[in-house]
């Protein structure tokens, strides 16, 4: 049985049984999870192993890679510039990155980047890997890119150019590459154990992945046996031309291996963030509130950035996604606590949401990466937070 650590205030008690639950029942190796509610923390746990291969024990400080929930710690980031006055999201991407003008593009808005409207999910021509880690290739390729859908007609999930695309607009307008920029403007402010670029100096906190692949492999089976709301996800899954194939082909080789020091050390604002739960509900909470003194964000500014930009069929998911201007929003799937919630998942499982009207942020990250839909973890833990707020 799995020892749980940390703290709880005693209306959340559901959330650890529910966090004890994964361990027992829904295959959590190592995790942890954290609750904000109106600026201070009401749950704060953690368990299990950071490193199945030598039995090192997660601790409170354990670090994790949390893939695509880094989109919206770089997406606060940039609602910081529009809070400034130093972004406009309804103006042309080539206002503040002219190369970006390149191949039909001068007229694209900021704003359709961060909404997953661009029409630039993937690119004709993969970026070696290690020159994407490096930046500026990566940029300079998204930049002479022809979207592949007329843009504003149209949402599909950036999974990976996102960061580049928005990073480099963060990089063009403040100065700063996208890690440094929340580094300095939120890490640092808010005590925040969360990176976009790992410091060699961090690398021992943080623990390493397992892989599980989904149950049923869909693609293998029978077009009749395929349950018919998912026959038009798996045949795209099935061509390896489609969207939600080519969306993770950018990078030569396409796989990308994010247990591995490079990777973690480079800045990938869509993807690689590493940090503790805490570190995401903290950050989370100085959105929509004071966290010991700092607020982040205006609620001018949260209730702009969290306005629907995009919503419906998604050309690369293939089912039906939310988006604000960076943030997902919440969805029949994913409800969060509430319908003025906002957020992102991470692939396998890990999840970074605030929800203003409950004065709730949270944070779920974990080591084992489940893929499918048949994953509970993080739903188990946001409904407890929902009973808890009754």
């Amino acid at each position: 049985m799995t020892t749980i650590n940390g703290e709880v205030a005693a209306e959340f008690e559901s959330v650890r049984a529910a966090f004890a639950a994964n361990f027992a029942q829904n295959g959590d190796i190592g995790a942890a999870v954290c609750v904000y509610q109106d600026g201070r923390p009401v749950v704060d746990l953690w368990g299990g192993v950071a490193d199945p291969d030598t039995s090192r024990p997660w601790q409170r400080d354990t670090l994790q890679l949390v893939y695509s929930a880094t989109k919206g710690a770089t997406a606060s980031a940039t609602h910081l510039l529009v809070q400034r006055g130093e972004l406009d999201l309804d103006a042309p991407v080539a206002k503040y990155w002219p190369e970006f003008a390149a191949n039909g593009k001068a007229d694209i808005p900021v704003r359709w980047l961060l909404s997953h409207q661009a029409g630039l999910v993937t690119l004709d021509q993969p970026v070696p890997l290690a020159e994407a880690l490096a930046w500026r290739p990566m940029a300079a390729a998204l930049a002479a890119q022809r979207p592949v859908w007329a843009p504003g007609t149209a949402h599909g999930y950036h999974g990976r150019t996102w960061g580049w695309l928005v990073g480099e607009v963060i990089r063009r307008v403040s100065g700063r590459s996208p890690g440094r920029f929340f580094a300095d403007e939120f890490a640092t402010p808010l005590g925040l154990d969360f990176f976009i670029g790992l410091p060699t100096s961090e690398r021992d906190r943080v623990s390493r992945m397992v892989h599980r692949k989904p149950d049923v492999d869909f693609t293998t089976l029978p077009p009749e046996s395929i349950p018919e709301d998912l026959r038009e996800q798996v045949a795209a899954w099935r061509d390896p031309n489609s969207f939600s194939n080519r969306a993770y082909m950018v990078t030569d080789p396409a796989a990308i291996d994010f247990d591995s020091p490079q990777v973690q050390a480079a800045e990938l604002p869509a993807s690689n963030g590493i940090g503790t739960a805490r570190g995401l509900a903290r950050m989370y909470a100085a959105l929509i509130g004071e966290v010991n003194g700092v607020r982040l964000l205006t609620p001018q500014t949260i209730a702009s950035a969290t306005k629907e930009q995009s919503s419906g069929m998604d050309q690369v998911l293939m089912a039906p996604s939310r988006f604000s201007s960076g943030y997902m929003l919440p969805t029949e799937g994913n409800p969060m606590t509430g319908p003025h919630s906002f957020g992102h998942t991470g692939r396998g499982g890990s999840l970074g949401f605030a929800d203003p009207e409950h004065g709730i942020a949270f944070g779920y990250v974990m080591n084992h990466i489940i893929s499918g839909s048949d994953d509970a973890r993080a739903a188990s833990l946001v409904e407890a937070v929902r009973t808890s707020l009754m």
